[in-house]
């Protein structure tokens, strides 16, 4: 994976990013989550225009746009428990291009996201004294997906957590991404170029793997049927 790094927009990059990270992680329910993934993940403080959508297929016929900034966000359920929230946005390369060298730094990646997350899970556990669960958490594994770069490869159905071979529980977040960068661009069609997709295991499901209030292995589906909404 290229980093996407471009030295004129370091020092004010990473500045943001800092601030990202100290900062908690909004609520994966909120259209603010993945402005905030927009931000995080190409270094930018641009704000984008989110669209929460409460129906799959209009989520995985979605498509961001680089100007006007718009991106789409999608939460999968497990009854009332958000599991995972995906997002879709732009990646720092075209925001360069389209905006300016110092509107974006270094490309971020989605188990930067989720292991922010699961600092986060374990944090709360701390602060609510179940200093176990908060230490089970944070040994939890985040695995370094490779991303997809197809829409059909980042639509299949995942885990999101699986019981490794290590003995541990193993956070996955796939997403898709185009190098915006790269040769292939200018023959790919302007709709496709520059995507950034996540799909992000919430603060909460990793809470309460920890708390082994649910077991690891749930399936995620992007299906018509898929439970997008609290059931």
């Amino acid at each position: 994976m290229s980093s996407g790094k471009n030295p004129a927009a370091v020092a004010i990059m990473l500045t943001a990013w800092a601030a990202q990270s100290a900062a908690a992680l909004p609520e994966p329910t909120s259209p603010a989550f993945c402005v905030s993934a927009q931000k995080i993940l190409a270094s930018t403080t641009l704000e984008g225009r989110n669209t929460l959508f409460t129906d799959m297929p209009e989520y995985r016929h979605s498509k961001p746009l680089v100007n006007p900034l718009r991106i789409y966000q999608v939460v999968t359920y497990r009854g009332q428990l958000p599991v995972v929230v995906s997002c879709k946005v732009k990646t720092s390369a075209h925001l360069r291009a389209a905006y300016g060298e110092k509107t974006a730094g270094e490309q971020r990646w989605c188990h930067d996201m989720t292991g922010m997350a699961r600092d986060e899970a374990s944090a709360e556990l701390r602060a609510e004294g179940l200093a176990d669960a908060a230490a089970l958490a944070a040994s939890f594994v985040v695995d370094r997906n490779e991303p997809y770069t197809t829409g059909r490869s980042y639509l299949q159905d995942f885990q999101p957590s699986y019981s490794g071979a290590d003995g541990r529980v193993h956070l996955a977040s796939p997403g898709l991404w185009q190098d915006y960068d790269s040769w292939i661009t200018l023959i790919l069609p302007e709709i496709v170029q520059g995507q950034s997709y996540c799909h992000l295991p919430t603060v909460d499901y990793i809470k309460s793997l920890a708390t082994g209030a649910i077991k690891p292995g749930t399936t995620v589906t992007t299906a018509d049927d898929a439970p997008v909404t609290p059931r």
